[in-house]
């Protein structure tokens, strides 16, 4: 791994500040709801919480809960939040109103703790902060989240605010492609990210009309996650771990009904097709060497991987095409055991445990690649640099 420093150059503040103009990752944090849900008492939960005594989706829900890997997830959603709003375990009924009014409330709070663990670890004041970039598909409103956040957090009025919303399971690495170019190309600038994300609007009884419900039972998560990004690192108060070099997207023409997803008066109605692992797949090897070519990197195990869990499939597919060493995924796998897919945060709980091992040593290569797949279907990714 390189051992890059911060090498000093006086900023206007008169404050040392590296003299690299790439954006680097400077600080992580992340907010989980009070529910944990250990995956063995999922089935019997989710039956109960939805009224549901079917001998065959009981076996479905045990067969998914096993194959999925997850072993915890955090949760909104509760008895006592079903007991306060009974009409969202009934079939059909208009509860696009309340879904909202409760995620609309859990994103804050979510947001805002993940925010103030990334700001304690920075060590700086939230005044500091120049720019925010704010990453949901959990809340519709006007004004959006990031006001409200921007509020909350005490951040100056002059803030520049960005949103992207309803991206899905890519909306994270996209967050992180956008942050870094608003870093590069204003010096000086600080950009928190915030991804806030509950699986509370697509919560319903299970029907025989919608199978993918018992996936998103089995697989889906709740939390949030932030960062702070930023160009010229001040070598005596900031403590960058990863350097972002070149970012791209690319969407596969013609895949735009894999996944799938309506607002409803009943919520969110997803669909997920069972091609969407085969579609990756299908992409994958190309999207990689566009990233890996910008360093001469032919070999798929010289650098390091930190891909959103989105399933144990996609993973697989990954590690099969792509000839991958486990351990390469290794990170990834973990992230989906102990928290699931939660959407958008989950990319930064891999990076969270990327960093511990580069800390440690663990991680020998160079250079590295993020990846994300969302809605589209589009591919997100980022060439990325260990730092010392």
């Amino acid at each position: 791994m390189s051992a890059l420093g911060c090498c000093d150059a006086r900023g206007g503040n008169g404050r040392s500040h590296s003299s690299r103009g790439k954006a680097m990752l400077l600080a992580l944090g992340k907010g989980l709801p009070e529910q944990v849900l250990p995956q063995d008492k999922v089935v019997e939960t989710y039956l109960q919480d939805t009224i549901c005594d079917d001998p065959a989706t009981r076996a479905k829900l045990e067969r998914l809960c096993k194959t999925t890997t997850v072993r915890t997830r955090y949760t909104v959603m509760s008895k006592e939040l079903l007991d306060e709003h009974p009409e969202l375990k009934t079939e059909g009924a208009p509860t696009l109103t309340p879904r909202l009014d409760i995620c609309n409330a859990a994103v804050l709070e979510l947001g805002a703790t993940a925010a103030r663990a990334a700001l304690g670890e920075w060590g700086r004041p939230a005044a500091d902060i120049t720019h925010l970039v704010y990453i949901s598909s959990s809340e519709l409103r006007l004004p959006g989240g990031d006001l409200f956040l921007a509020t909350r957090l005490g951040l100056h009025p002059n803030t520049v605010r960005t949103s992207l919303l309803f991206l899905g399971c890519s909306g994270g690495a996209a967050a992180l492609r956008t942050a870094k170019d608003i870093a590069e190309n204003n010096p000086g600038s600080r950009v928190l990210v915030i991804a806030a994300e509950t699986t509370v609007l697509g919560f319903r009884p299970p029907s025989h009309d919608r199978p993918y419900d018992l996936v998103g039972a089995a697989l889906f998560g709740d939390g949030a996650s932030a960062a702070i990004i930023g160009a010229g690192p001040i070598a005596a108060e900031e403590s960058p771990f990863l350097e972002l070099q070149f970012s791209t997207q690319e969407f596969l023409p013609g895949t735009d009904k894999v996944i799938d997803g309506k607002i409803t008066e009943e919520g969110i109605n997803f669909k997920l097709g069972r091609d969407l692992p085969e579609k990756i797949e299908s992409r994958i090897e190309g999207f990689c060497r566009t990233l890996m070519d910008r360093v001469g990197i032919k070999e798929f195990n010289d650098v390091f991987w930190a891909v959103h869990p989105g399933g144990p499939a996609i993973l697989n597919r990954l590690e099969v095409c792509l000839e991958l060493q486990p351990e390469k995924l290794k990170i990834s796998r973990k992230a989906l055991m102990n928290y699931g897919n939660v959407s958008s945060n989950t990319v930064f709980y891999v990076l969270e445990y990327l960093r511990d091992e580069l800390k440690k040593g663990m991680i020998r290569e160079e250079w590295g690649l993020v990846l994300a797949f969302g809605p589209g279907i589009t591919f997100e990714g980022m060439l990325v640099r260990g730092v010392n």
